[in-house]
């Protein structure tokens, strides 16, 4: 999954990405790889979005998760292109937020307001929208890639891995 992440964001931003990421081990993930932890620690997603602002030597930097393997590159550089006048700019999805966090475009404008979330206890991923200009791909938009669900289905268990291989769209 990690490999086909990495290799869309190099499709859609023309350089390699990095990853955030706190294991040990994570450099040898994927050779040549640029890694970097958490800068604050124990603040989850949000601790991670953080991480890839700070590291970043872009103010505009396309978050993905690694977890995500159905993302397309339409999708992705609709994000980037929608961005250009929001500081936060995420799709609508289906899902309980109504938007993905995790799949956004944010602005290194963004760190000072996500570390004053953190430092209140607030590590909700969108925690910090209320602080910064945010705006949305249209959930319209987003289906014109493909069903929401499948394109932001995480993995995170072994059941997840067994959904992801099964035909779509999964049962239930």
């Amino acid at each position: 999954m990690l490999d086909r992440i990495a290799d869309l964001l190099t499709e859609v931003t023309g350089a390699p990405p990095y990853l955030i990421a706190n294991a040990t081990d994570a450099g040898s993930w994927r050779p040549g790889l640029g890694v970097f932890p958490d800068r604050i620690a124990g603040a989850g997603a949000l601790g991670g979005i953080h991480a890839a602002l700070t590291s970043a030597g872009s103010t505009t930097v396309l978050c993905v998760a690694w977890d995500m393997p159905f993302l397309t590159a339409p999708l992705l550089r609709a994000l980037v292109e929608g961005s250009r006048d929001f500081e936060a700019y995420l799709p609508e999805s289906e899902g309980p937020q109504g938007m993905e966090p995790t799949c956004a475009v944010y602005q290194r404008s963004c760190a000072p307001a996500i570390e004053r979330c953190i430092a209140r206890g607030d590590v909700r991923a969108i925690a910090f929208h209320d602080d910064v200009r945010v705006g949305t791909l249209p959930l319209a938009r987003v289906r014109s890639f493909g069903r929401p669900a499948r394109l932001f289905f995480n993995v995170n268990t072994p059941e997840d891995v067994e959904r992801a291989e099964r035909p779509w769209p999964p049962p239930g």
